[in-house]
């Protein structure tokens, strides 16, 4: 059930550049056939092309933008990008999944209330979760209430496939968090 994102992106990009380039065609027509003064000459343009080689630096330093703009979209259309829906176990037969912020913040929430822990960051990865954070206790003490209140959670929430959890906690001396 793990639904990935839609690449509005690459496809707004595309669009905008063709929509762009049919209205300055449309105009310049436009213009021609009114006998008003154009935007862009036609004949400037046919004439700058006619003048151009194939062997220009032009031609290939435009040829090589284009490709690797090309490349760039098409990569970005056809690479999966981090799903927005992960999947829960199956209950009932019926599909479920958690959205990765929600996901994020409900283990962040079961951090937080582990006593001595301040400024907690949870960062989820494909296959790990992380949780940075500072404690005025000891670290080790720290990281094991820490693990436990979260893997509390994960059962609680009981995601389809349950990554590894990290947690890089650093001791708050004296003077406070910097």
């Amino acid at each position: 059930m793990t639904r990935r994102p839609r690449r509005v992106v690459p496809a707004v990009i595309v669009a905008l550049l063709l929509v762009a380039a049919a209205v300055l065609v449309a105009v310049s027509l436009i213009q021609r056939l009114t006998g008003t003064r154009e935007w862009v000459s036609y004949d400037s343009v046919a004439a700058r092309l006619h003048e151009t080689s194939w062997g220009s630096a032009w031609v290939l330093s435009a040829g090589i933008v284009v490709v690797v703009l090309g490349l760039a979209l098409l990569a970005a259309a056809a690479l999966p990008g981090k799903p927005v829906l992960l999947a829960l176990e199956p209950g009932d037969g019926d599909d479920a999944g958690i959205t990765r912020w929600s996901l994020r913040h409900a283990l962040a929430d079961a951090a937080n209330g582990v006593d001595g822990l301040e400024k907690t960051r949870v960062r989820l990865r494909r296959s790990k979760i992380h949780v940075t954070g500072h404690t005025h206790h000891s670290a080790e003490r720290t990281t094991q209430d820490v693990g436990q209140a979260v893997a509390t959670r994960l059962d609680l929430i009981k995601p389809a496939h349950v990554p590894r959890l990290r947690t890089s906690l650093h001791t708050i001396g004296p003077g406070g968090v910097r």
